[in-house]
């Protein structure tokens, strides 16, 4: 849903203000989608620069990795992943995504074209309403299927220096697969990559411009408390403060509260005593480098039973040879005891020491090289030159929380708990700017908006946010990786 909220000066009404804690991606686009409509947004993030969390590395638009999710959970992810790349235009790393399922799988390729079928009219129907939402390629071309017979003869063709058709992203690919490991069709489809550094660069970019985005960095919230009477929000928090080399404690008064915490949205469910149901699991996708390969990479996920050896393998590439890898078993992506669960005590599930200490002093380098090096393993079973690849970086790593108790949950947005309270719980980051909506659509029935949220086109929402130049961007994001210490080229888009 697009829409349009009237600024809060409007009609002589009283201004408020909305307290968003958390700067992820769900908490910074929750606040830049505030603040650009003229709400004062309070802005908390623990950390020193905004969307520093979970691995993003795909926009899943349809939701093709997970076979396990529904149809209408697919149609979700397409419509807000069509809507992100609206209102965030540099962010997208734009390839197509070929799924191929090994004949050590027990799934049917078959299995899938029927989703792929309801997808692309979806798609068409979306184009077909607004021209704008043609941001996948055309409606025409949404997937592909490759049989055998034709992958052997693109087999024997050159790798080409730029792609120009769907059959070019496909050449790289197959001469370096076995096919007899294969079942048939391959499938090509739009899904697009997303780049965390860019989202995270854009963001920082237009919280900064925002006259009505108060940003509070290196703050963490240490108390919250609702006034029984005009039911506003105390938010206590401490600030490191470089002059004294020690922290203070600050306290704000807002209107309306946000918990935008990811992974310890239950810390401040706590707090606020909303006891909510939800799952954290704890993972981590590693950089690698491979030198030898040849051409321009689409994207590539092996298909395999979550959890086993065999776990689904996936191939995301950045410019220079750069591969982002997962491998979904517990020795690579996923990690023993990484899932766990609330309680009844605790919105808030709780890790294990070992996690803990990954998110707040990093890894150490032993373990770096030895699940980067497993990842390498599972991807060469499939692909096997890329056994010459080597450890890129650090790990892209973070805990993601799921709302509820289905853990296999993609598509979701937002809760609304007591009075004037949400509570961000995304899973994947194109659910982002729905949740922000439906913010926008709850200040105006709580009555703090004055005019009644209206539609409007994504980039109408945020002009400020979409507004900035590819170059702007990426040369934010180049400094992010450095801050962060990744490689560079993962901040670049693939030029072809």
């Amino acid at each position: 849903m697009n829409v349009h909220g009237a600024c809060n000066h409007s009609d002589g009404q009283k201004p408020f203000s909305v307290g968003v804690i958390g700067g992820g991606i769900a908490g910074s686009t929750i606040a830049l989608r505030l603040a650009e409509r003229g709400i004062q947004v309070e802005l908390f993030e623990a950390g020193k620069s905004l969307v520093n969390g979970p691995p993003i590395c795909h926009l899943h638009a349809g939701g093709n990795l997970y076979r396990e999710i529904s149809d209408e959970q697919c149609k979700t992810l397409l419509k807000q992943s069509i809507d992100t790349l609206r209102v965030f235009p540099q962010t997208a790393n734009i390839r197509p995504t070929v799924v191929a399922v090994p004949e050590r799988d027990k799934g049917e390729p078959s299995s899938l074209i029927d989703r792929l079928n309801l997808l692309q009219k979806t798609y068409a129907n979306l184009v077909n309403n607004d021209p704008l939402n043609q941001v996948l390629g055309s409606p025409e071309e949404y997937f592909k299927l490759y049989y055998r017979e034709e992958l052997e003869e693109l087999a024997n063709k050159p790798v080409p220096n730029s792609p120009a058709s769907l059959d070019d992203w496909m050449i790289p690919l197959v001469k370096n697969l076995n096919l007899s490991q294969f079942k048939f069709p391959f499938i090509l489809v739009q899904e697009y990559g997303l780049s965390v550094f860019r989202l995270a660069a854009t963001a920082n970019l237009a919280a900064e411009k925002l006259p009505t985005c108060s940003l509070n960095m290196n703050a963490k919230v240490i108390d919250v408390e609702q006034d029984s009477q005009d039911n506003s929000w105390q938010i206590t928090y401490q600030q490191y403060d470089s002059d004294i080399d020690d922290h203070i404690t600050h306290s704000t008064q807002v209107d309306y509260l946000v918990n935008a915490c990811g992974f310890q949205t239950g810390k401040i469910d706590d707090m606020a005593k909303l006891p909510r149901k939800r799952m954290i699991e704890f993972k981590a996708a590693y950089i690698t480098h491979w030198a030898e390969c040849e051409g321009i990479w689409p994207e590539v996920i092996f298909h395999g039973e979550r959890g086993t050896p065999d776990g689904m393998a996936q191939l995301t590439p950045y410019p220079d040879g750069y591969f982002q890898l997962h491998g979904m078993t517990e020795d690579i992506t996923l990690f023993r005891k990484g899932l766990v669960a609330s309680t009844t005590d605790s919105a808030q599930p709780q890790l294990g020491e070992s996690f803990t200490k990954k998110i707040q002093f990093g890894w150490k380098s032993c373990d770096v090289h030895t699940r980067s090096e497993r990842a390498i393993k599972h991807m060469a079973k499939l692909l096997p030159a890329y056994k010459s690849a080597t450890v890129g970086g650090p790990p892209l790593f973070g805990a993601q929380q799921i709302p509820g108790e289905d853990p296999s949950l993609r598509a979701a947005d937002i809760s609304f708990a007591g009075n004037r309270y949400a509570r961000s719980e995304i899973v994947k980051a194109s659910s982002a700017l729905n949740a922000a909506n439906q913010v926008l659509i709850k200040l105006y029935d709580d009555g703090l908006l004055a005019e009644k949220p209206t539609e409007i086109h994504p980039e109408q929402q945020m002009p400020v946010t979409s507004g900035f130049t590819q170059e702007v961007v990426v040369s934010m994001a180049e400094a992010l990786t450095v801050q962060r210490n990744y490689p560079p080229a993962l901040a670049r888009p693939v030029k072809y």
